[in-house]
């Protein structure tokens, strides 16, 4: 029996998800704490002293402080890092008002994936993401900005021209799993808040904030631009590799996106 094209899209996605899960703890294995100390102790310090971010892409001071540093795997692939110390979603810090949205800073800095690709990127070929505190490599919050892995793009290309997800949260399978998906409407992520978003209106999600992934990408619906929230806990990193069953769980955010951008202009 021939395999059906959404078994071998499946497969495709899930040996992706184990290359990116290995790919990302091995690269940062010695020090879960060496995007704070690249940030704080580099980037900060040489951008305040002679206004160079290096070895960060990006500096921004002001009302809120972040870097934008080069994933070291490369590609079309960076990182939004918040200047302050927050371990990730679990850090009740995300939740308070006060707070900066830093997934509306990571949309901001997508014009560093046009620099890389020497072309534009379109708004709904870019995802936004963090991993769960139980599959992450690193204890500092980071957002990996990038494009879309062309078989998400495509599923969410779909949704969005059927007018779904909609206004709450419904499930919506993707690959090999089957996320929590809604909408948010606008130009840009700076009105609604994703982390808070998942807190406030996601039964169960506020106790278990580090259980979860999420991932916001660009989409253009028929009543406007706008933005497909997907999240869902995740399994462990150690259970990923070694391929253990994930009932009811889902893929991190991190492995729906490419940093080669295959996905055409």
């Amino acid at each position: 029996m021939k395999p059906t094209a959404r078994t071998l899209t499946k497969a495709l996605l899930c040996a992706a998800t184990l290359i990116a899960v290995a790919v990302l703890g091995l690269a940062w294995a010695a020090d879960r704490d060496a995007l704070l100390h690249i940030v704080q102790d580099q980037c900060l310090v040489h951008w305040r002293q002679t206004h160079d971010p290096a070895p960060c892409a990006r500096v921004v001071s002001g009302t809120q402080d972040y870097a934008v540093l080069h994933d070291r795997k490369g590609g079309a692939h960076f990182l939004l890092i918040p200047a302050q110390t927050i371990t990730g979603m679990e850090d009740p810090r995300l939740l308070r008002t006060e707070t900066p949205n830093y997934f509306a800073a990571a949309w901001q800095a997508r014009d560093q994936l046009d620099a890389v690709m020497g072309r534009s990127i379109r708004r709904d070929a870019v995802g936004l993401a963090i991993n769960s505190a139980r599959a992450r490599g690193q204890d500092q919050l980071h957002i990996h900005i990038s494009c879309l892995q062309p078989d998400v793009y495509r599923a969410l290309q779909t949704v969005s021209a059927a007018a779904t997800p909609g206004d709450q949260w419904a499930p919506l399978p993707i690959g090999g799993s089957v996320y929590m998906a809604r909408r948010i409407m606008g130009q840009d992520v700076d009105a609604t808040n994703p982390v808070q978003l998942l807190a406030n209106s996601l039964p169960g999600a506020r106790t278990s904030m580090g259980d979860y992934t999420i991932l916001v990408a660009g989409a253009q619906f028929a009543d406007g631009p706008g933005f497909i929230v997907l999240t869902g806990r995740t399994p462990t990193r150690d259970a990923l590799l070694l391929g253990a069953p994930a009932k009811g769980l889902v893929a991190p955010g991190e492995t729906l996106l490419d940093d080669t951008c295959a996905i055409s202009p």
